[in-house]
């Protein structure tokens, strides 16, 4: 799947059969159920993991917890935009 597909699979009800879990949490955060993103990401111990659960803490406004997890990602939280992390996450994602 490409980045394109999977922004377009937004306009459906369900996220993309056999995504990640970790896409599938930037799909429903995008679909505007953080709570649902957020139960996926912080089930996934991993960098991944790690920084998608920074991104949703950080687009939730809880600038300390973004920081332990951008930490644990071993990344330095993001100036971006929420949508353009989004896009730059997503993508590295559909490359793993």
């Amino acid at each position: 799947m490409v980045f394109e597909e999977f922004h377009s699979s937004l306009t459906g009800d369900l996220p993309p059969a056999g995504i990640s879990p970790l896409l599938a949490a930037l799909w429903w955060d995008a679909k505007g159920n953080w709570e649902k993103a957020h139960t996926i990401a912080q089930e996934v111990e991993s960098p991944d993991g790690a920084r998608v659960h920074a991104y949703l803490h950080r687009k939730e406004g809880d600038q300390a917890n973004a920081g332990y997890w951008y930490r644990h990602a071993g990344m330095t939280p993001s100036r971006s935009p929420h949508d353009t992390e989004w896009e730059e996450i997503v993508r590295a994602l559909l490359k793993a």
